[in-house]
């Protein structure tokens, strides 16, 4: 795992170097959104109506009233008079909803497809749910209980008669029993005239059942969250996201070598210098002109993005002066004249040209044999006529267990790891330069080879 610090640079390089698969993965993410609102959360649209509670109510009744308007009763009463196909009171229940607000006021709210249908929905509620509490206090609709009452009061009457005859029945003498009989009968007619009194007190004219629905429910202009707008925006934006949050995790879990200390230590050799390829596509890149590869390059993606952006060159004058110092090493490395073999892993298109280069370089020095071994089952040529072999790569592109069996690899061939050089992309400079070398030369012989087969 890489243990770079992740900086405001890194995405910008992500956004500057993945702007088109960002803009590709951003539209899907953003058609996903569009999908979802159509298929899974359809548009919908929310009334709203007020309910009026007169009089002094205190905070646990009308949290009780909130409740009451989101029952099932008041729910299966407006199911009921709505007559809508498939819609009973368990679902009306999921589209409703209530809430106390400031002054005694109870909102009521309801969810459906259409404007109109919410504000249907919404005042059918409102106004089940006024009918249904009115009858909860006793608010006088109830045929039955007004009948009871009457006929209570009627007994009452008759019984105070009653008490009257009984107490003009009595003995009017003077005896105690007379005077106790009496005294009794008043103070069973005083206990019925407050129990009627208490009785009356009591009724629908407390104030608490008059409930009032402040007007209709006005039609609602939009849709409520989260609109087609808003999923489209976050599957966007989601995609977004994820793409470059991909690209970070994946440049933290990169274990490629891109230092030269690195790269020495898998290799167990020295550097032997570095040199400037200029930068261009490979033509050479197996499947380079496939469909796969066109949809690549459009997307931006036949390129790694986590590497430093190329820097620029000298001429070619200078770039050639690069190869004839390591030719230089070489020589001084290698005072036989062996030939030398030149290890490229396999798909390092940067590697691979920079030894064609450095074949067409080397002159009076040793032979040079280039071969592309495989880096996940790694084979060299016996080392039947070379004197030791020189490793080509390119920074950034290789783990350590890849060029450790390269490493190895040469060792099972015969061959010495004599140095491994570093190829680096660059922008290319200008073509010739003024003070050209003057070594035109024929190159040394230069056989380029490609081994393949089982692991070493």
């Amino acid at each position: 795992m890489s243990d770079d610090t992740i900086r405001l640079v890194t995405i910008g390089r992500i956004l500057r170097r993945r702007w088109r698969l960002l803009a590709v993965l951003a539209v899907v993410g953003a058609l996903v959104g569009y999908g979802t609102s159509v298929v899974v959360l359809p548009p919908r649209y929310t009334a709203s109506a007020s309910v009026l509670l007169p009089g002094q109510w205190e905070e646990r009744e009308l949290l009780t009233q909130v409740d009451i308007a989101t029952s099932s009763a008041v729910a299966d009463r407006a199911a009921a008079a709505l007559h809508w196909p498939g819609f009973d009171g368990t679902e009306l229940r999921e589209r409703v909803s209530a809430k106390a607000a400031d002054g005694n006021i109870i909102t009521v709210s309801g969810t459906a497809g259409t404007p109109e249908r919410a504000q249907r929905l919404c005042d059918q509620v409102a106004g089940e749910f006024v009918a249904f509490a009115a009858r909860v206090a006793g608010g006088g609709t109830d045929a039955a209980a007004a009948t009871d009452a009457e006929a209570l009061r009627k007994k009452v009457q008759e019984t105070d008669r009653r008490i009257t005859e009984l107490a003009e029945a009595a003995d009017p003498g003077r005896s105690v029993e007379s005077v106790q009989a009496r005294t009794a009968l008043e103070n069973l007619r005083t206990s019925l005239e407050q129990a009627m009194k208490k009785l009356d007190e009591a009724g629908p004219a407390t104030g608490k059942a008059g409930m009032v629905v402040m007007g209709p429910a006005a039609r609602p202009a939009g849709e409520a969250p989260p609109t087609r707008t808003q999923l489209v925006a976050a599957g966007a934006l989601l995609s977004f996201l994820l793409t470059v949050i991909g690209h970070l995790v994946t440049a933290r879990m990169n274990r490629r070598l891109r230092t030269e200390p690195e790269i020495a230590a898998a290799l167990g050799s020295t550097l032997l210098g570095t040199v400037d390829v200029p930068g261009e596509r490979d033509p050479h890149r197996p499947g380079a002109g496939g469909p796969r590869a066109r949809i690549r390059r459009l997307l931006g993606v036949d390129t790694r993005w986590d590497l430093p952006a190329p820097r620029k060159s000298g001429d070619e004058a200078g770039r050639r002066l690069r190869y004839r110092r390591v030719c230089a090493r070489l020589r001084d490395r290698l005072p036989a004249s062996g030939p030398l073999l030149v290890v490229v892993p396999d798909g390092d298109g940067t590697a691979r040209r920079a030894a064609g280069q450095l074949v067409a370089e080397a002159r009076g020095g040793p032979p040079l044999r280039v071969v592309e071994v495989p880096v996940d089952r790694p084979l060299v040529p016996d080392g039947d006529a070379e004197s030791g072999a020189l490793v080509m790569l390119s920074a950034g592109s290789w783990t350590a267990e890849e060029l450790a069996g390269v490493a190895e690899a040469c060792a099972d061939g015969g061959h010495e790891v004599v140095g491994f050089v570093i190829a680096h992309l660059v922008q290319a400079g200008p073509a010739r330069s003024a003070g050209r070398l003057s070594d035109d030369a024929t190159p040394a012989l230069a056989v380029r080879g490609h081994a393949t087969g089982g692991s070493a």
